[in-house]
């Protein structure tokens, strides 16, 4: 009897020691939203370490990583950008999970050397007129009236904005359609729009470092993009009349509203009075159904952890990035997508 007790037990911990390995053996395949780049990096960086579980994520923007996600190329897609239903239709099972994985503040950022340590204001109106072109120079009285004591050069504005498509593109025109009718019916929002004016650059990344080197640039990306390359940001006037910084708490304020199930839901232009109004989430999308193609258990499993172990001790590294931490209704929501997760039609954890 103990024989047959112990050939369980060791047949047991071979099976179990076997598991770890085809995990540790997974290399989870990520591409997309460029705004999260810099926490993903250190995120999946410390997983490897903690779990031997490789985790490859390409910055290519977020319409990338759909395409991506479409292609069957990739496990899963990091995107600022909600996905079109059309395009959910389209994968395994006709749905795409959205989980909410951090916030963060679209900044506008500049390059005006006369000003020094002066920081600028901007509202709404304004924001939009610089994008469309009506507004061409640093000094028009619009921006000095809202600046005051404040010394604006005479210099010409140089609009930049992103060149690929881009889910910080598209929370950037989301807000401008919501603050700007004239923007809304001329332009509009999505993760790539006919620009009116400007120049284009790839990524954050390349429009961070557009606005560093041409005098009189200004841009929008996300805050830790700013931050890194030392590149001013304005203070932004919400739906309150107030003009508000980019940070953790400003955008965790904005985020303090009713939020779906599924989770696909914009925060631009936020009535919380303290709220930053150029906030959003940013989502991992898969596909909900995770036996399509030959995939095997073991590596939806290994997906399946990773966005769990993201949503848990992952969220330590986001204050020191400048994220925003998913907490309270938020997090519920995800935890609850994240169970919705199936192989062959049943749940891959309860």
């Amino acid at each position: 009897m103990k024989g047959r007790m112990w050939r369980w037990v060791l047949c047991a911990v071979a099976v179990l020691t076997l598991s770890s390995m085809a995990s540790a053996q997974v290399e989870l395949l990520g591409a997309g939203a460029t705004f999260p780049y810099p926490l993903y990096s250190k995120m999946f960086d410390a997983y490897t370490k903690q779990t031997g579980v490789k985790v490859n994520y390409q910055s290519i923007g977020s319409g990338g990583g759909i395409r991506q996600l479409l292609n069957r190329t990739i496990d899963f897609a990091g995107s600022d950008a909600i996905m079109k239903d059309e395009d959910m239709a389209k994968l395994p099972g006709g749905e795409g999970l959205h989980i909410p994985m951090a916030l963060g503040a679209v900044v506008v950022a500049y390059n005006l050397p006369e000003l020094g340590d002066a920081r600028l204001k901007l509202t709404p109106d304004v924001i939009a007129d610089i994008y469309l072109g009506k507004i061409r120079w640093w000094n028009d009285e619009r921006i000095r009236k809202i600046n005051p004591g404040v010394d604006v050069p005479a210099r010409g504005i140089v609009v930049v904005h992103r060149s690929d498509g881009s889910g910080t593109t598209f929370i950037f025109t989301s807000y401008l359609s919501r603050v700007s009718k004239e923007w809304k019916e001329k332009v509009g929002a999505g993760t790539a729009v006919k620009w009116p004016v400007g120049v284009g650059g790839k990524g954050n990344e390349g429009v961070s470092g557009m606005v560093k080197q041409l005098p009189g640039a200004i841009g929008y990306m996300e805050f830790n993009y700013a931050k890194q390359n030392k590149i001013p940001v304005a203070d932004v006037m919400n739906r309150k009349g107030k003009f508000v910084a980019p940070s953790v708490e400003s955008v965790a304020a904005a985020a303090d509203v009713e939020m779906p199930d599924h989770a696909r839901v914009m925060i631009v232009d936020t009535e919380a009075e303290d709220g930053y109004p150029i906030s959003g989430f940013t989502w991992i999308i898969v596909p909900k159904e995770q036996k399509y193609e030959g995939r095997t258990f073991e590596r939806a499993r290994a997906l399946v952890d990773l966005l769990w172990w993201m949503l848990h001790d992952g969220q330590a590294f986001h204050r020191e990035l400048d994220y925003g931490p998913i907490t309270g209704v938020a997090l519920k929501k995800a935890e609850a997508l994240v169970k919705s997760i199936q192989y062959d039609g049943k749940p891959i954890i309860q």
